[in-house]
């Protein structure tokens, strides 16, 4: 079969590009105010992490009927319905912000919309893409969502120090509003002509795919990489500041090391897939990857200096999040021909379980004083478990073979 690069691809790529910085902004504006949050709904920390941690419940409950819409009726559709979600509900944040319980509905709501959203984009490459530029193709779309969680953790102590609580959240209600508007007059399902293997349209999740999957002896390490990998990620962004504030480490410091982690990751997000993609290799990046990110994650661990936090912070978010779009578009390319929709939401589906987990980890085992040393420590450990079931990983097929 004859394959064709169409130039509307990027901006079929582009034009999802809002949606998916906005569900990851949404996600964590709280995150970085944590403290001012509390105060302004008069409720503990943890009943603020849970406004953060509502997007990894609800995404293990919906992802699978996301997937299955992705893989079914097409990506296009899954993202129509995602951003119109978070539209809605982000308009609905912003207008009833002064409660805290309508803030959770709509926190949960938008938490709904987001396996729409985060979950068809590789569907999204393989549709539109050639084998030789999805990694690249998924990683800009995980560099816009990590564009959204730089402004979630840089602009949302600016704004809630300009506007209050409600401005700031009433400004990024109409900014899902205006995302969901791009999504809608712009993406398109797939090209005139197929850009290379895999990305068909009329597949659909069943349970003989799960049977694959589990016979799948390299997607499964991948799996347990990603639960410990994304998991750790999950709970230290939405912990960062309660984190860092028994070191003396202030509000607006940890939104600048949440930030930096974001900025680093942008780059690695570019940087990794594209270096992956040139060379036609998966595995050496990824285990790269997690092996330095092991050295910024004891730096967020033991460091008390500013300066040194946001250094490691660097290491951190270059290497671990760099890395992110590689494993999942190396994920789909293992678990072919299992659709590239389902594939990735058991992937992610993973990193949120664990997520949970570490969240309540990092709060259940905190010290009297605050202090979160030692289930950090542990956290470290589930790193130093990634890089050894790494290692392990087997090179892609489909990528070598292009």
């Amino acid at each position: 079969m004859p394959y064709k690069k169409s130039p509307y691809r990027w901006v079929a790529l582009f034009s999802v590009v809002p949606a998916l910085a906005v569900t990851q902004l949404c996600w964590l504006s709280f995150s970085a105010v944590s403290d001012a949050a509390g105060r302004f709904y008069h409720v503990s920390a943890f009943n603020i992490a849970f406004l953060s941690m509502s997007y990894m419940i609800v995404y293990i409950i919906v992802t699978v009927p996301a997937s299955m819409l992705a893989d079914r009726k097409g990506h296009r559709l899954s993202f129509l319905v995602g951003a119109a979600v978070t539209a809605v509900f982000g308009l609905m944040r912003g207008f009833f912000a002064d409660q805290y319980i309508p803030a959770v509905i709509a926190q949960m709501g938008m938490a709904v919309a987001q396996p729409f959203i985060v979950n068809p984009i590789t569907k999204l490459a393989a549709s539109w893409f050639p084998v030789d530029e999805r990694a690249t193709a998924s990683g800009i779309g995980s560099l816009a969502g990590y564009l959204g969680i730089v402004v979630a953790m840089v602009a949302t102590p600016v704004l809630v120090d300009a506007y209050d609580m409600t401005g700031m959240l009433r400004v990024y209600g109409y900014v899902s509003l205006a995302a969901a508007a791009v999504v809608f007059a712009f993406l398109k399902e797939k090209p005139a002509e197929p850009a290379g293997p895999g990305g068909s349209t009329d597949s659909a999740f069943t349970f003989r795919d799960m049977l694959i999957l589990r016979k799948n002896h390299n997607f499964f390490l991948l799996t347990i990489v990603l639960f410990c990998a994304l998991g750790v990620f999950n709970a230290v962004l939405t912990c960062i500041s309660d984190m860092l504030l028994p070191r003396g480490i202030t509000a607006n410091q940890s939104g600048m090391i949440g930030g930096m982690i974001i900025i680093a990751g942008l780059a690695g997000a570019v940087i990794i897939p594209l270096l992956s993609d040139r060379t036609h290799r998966r595995r050496p990046y990824l285990v790269a990857s997690v092996a330095v990110s092991l050295a910024g994650l004891a730096g967020l661990l033991y460091f008390s200096n500013y300066p040194l936090l946001l250094a490691s912070g660097a290491v951190a978010g270059f290497s671990l999040m760099g890395a992110g779009p590689l494993a999942f578009q190396f994920g789909t390319e293992i678990a072919y021909p299992v659709p590239e929709g389902s594939a990735y939401g058991i992937l992610m589906g993973a990193g949120q379980i664990s997520g949970i987990l570490f969240i309540v980890l990092l709060y259940g085992l905190q010290s009297g004083s605050g202090s979160m040393q030692l289930p950090l420590t542990i956290l470290v450990g589930c790193m130093v478990a990634a890089l050894v079931l790494t290692a392990a990983l087997k090179e892609s097929e489909l990528c070598s073979s292009s």
